[in-house]
């Protein structure tokens, strides 16, 4: 989780934190079976807080839906004694948990006032119905990241100012969820940004390439292109997927071999390739199109760069806790001081999107101990070396939907 999304959850704890500390007559309301060790009501008002807030969480990090407002107006209404509860979006009532829903239009009627100039909305409530018990309430906005997204409506038989601060804690502790789905949302696009930055990079000439060796063999040896071709098939397909952040070392292997064996068809013995494999770490997950871009890098700095011949050498090795991968070649090298441009971003557009993007990303899932190690030098190759841990919460890959 980065640095943002823990504030925020700690900011919304503290809320909520606050609020069960001082409504410790709710605890005994609830009648709710309590672990042992919770002696005291501050103690027992702020477990069930803090459950309360973990099972409504849940719902809302699906973003807010009638169905999603619906379930966690049902888990939060507690903290806000008999009270009875709203949320809404910009301009409609999506959920409404407790007596009184016929008052959905007032409250609609209000919105325009709370989610568009913003601040809390206090208003007192005439009904004809005798047994409705709502005479009171608050609407105070949602804010995320800025913006006002919605509201909740807190509604009680009688003007209460413990009311209205409580559907204030409330209102900030849901804003809170709102915003870290934002930002799981804003990194999705953003890894989804970098992948398709990848894929654009799957060089146009290598694929002209790989059809023009295909036609090649289409006469001389017809077998040969068959095969060819169904690796230039599966290639294209796993690289142009279309859903998973992650993916296994063996997906990525295989997609490897696929690219360099349409290499060999149309370098043929110029090139070498070296692969040692250890089996116990095929199984590891690791960010999607985070090896190939490397090997192609290696190609392009090893062959196309000069018409001697070239080797390239591909080690995934088990390293105790972690897998680690090594992508070396024989090339022309690079300089070391242009090499930290690029990983910096100073290389021009058009350099080095592979290296910095795959570095960027290893660093976002991992974090910083976890970049790119190049070892390099003019005429001496490039050795990339790649640290992978095998077990980190929230890496998992998906089936490869081939």
């Amino acid at each position: 989780m980065s640095t943002l999304a823990t504030a925020l959850v700690t900011a919304g704890g503290a809320a909520l934190f606050a609020l069960g500390a001082g409504a410790g007559y709710l605890t005994a309301r609830q009648g709710r079976r309590e672990p042992p060790g919770l002696g005291s009501p501050v103690e027992r008002a702020t477990f069930h807080t803090l459950h309360t807030a973990s099972l409504a969480a849940r719902p809302l990090r699906a973003g807010l839906t009638p169905d999603t407002a619906r379930k966690a107006a049902r888990r939060l209404r507690p903290l806000l004694g008999e009270a009875s509860m709203t949320l809404t979006d910009e301009g409609t009532v999506l959920a409404w948990e407790g007596p009184g829903a016929h008052h959905r239009d007032l409250v609609e009627r209000l919105l325009p006032e709370v989610v568009g100039k913003g601040g809390t909305r206090a208003v007192k409530v005439d009904c004809d119905r005798p047994d409705c018990t709502v005479r009171w309430g608050v609407v105070t906005p949602l804010a995320v990241d800025g913006r006002r997204s919605g509201a909740l409506g807190a509604f009680g038989p009688e003007e209460s100012a413990a009311l209205a601060r409580a559907a204030d804690e409330v209102a900030r502790w849901v804003s809170v969820q709102l915003e870290l789905v934002d930002l799981e949302r804003s990194r999705s696009d953003v890894i989804e940004a970098e992948i398709r930055a990848l894929r654009a990079q799957i060089s146009p000439h290598f694929i002209y390439n790989s059809l023009a060796s295909i036609a090649s063999f289409v006469r001389t040896d017809p077998d040969r292109a068959r095969e060819l071709l169904l690796e230039f098939a599966d290639f294209t397909r796993y690289s142009f997927r279309k859903h998973g952040d992650f993916t296994t070392l063996a997906d990525e292997l295989r997609s490897i071999e696929q690219y360099l064996e349409l290499a060999r068809a149309r370098f043929g013995d110029r090139l070498e390739v070296n692969l040692r494999i250890a089996p116990e770490v095929l199984s590891v997950s690791l960010p999607f199109l985070c090896l190939q871009p490397l090997v192609e890098n290696a190609l392009k700095h090893g062959l196309e760069d000069s018409m001697e011949r070239s080797s390239i050498t591909i080690l995934a090795e088990d390293d105790g806790p972690e897998a680690r991968v090594i992508i070396e070649d024989n090339g022309v090298g690079v300089e070391p001081e242009r090499l930290r441009r690029i990983l910096q971003g100073r290389g021009g557009p058009a350099t080095g999107i592979g290296l910095r993007n795959v570095d960027t990303r290893l660093r976002q899932v991992y974090g910083d101990d976890y970049g790119l190690v190049i070892e390099t030098a003019v005429g001496a190759g490039t050795k990339v070396t790649v640290r992978i841990p095998k077990f980190r919460a929230g890496v998992r890959s998906s089936p490869p939907g081939r």
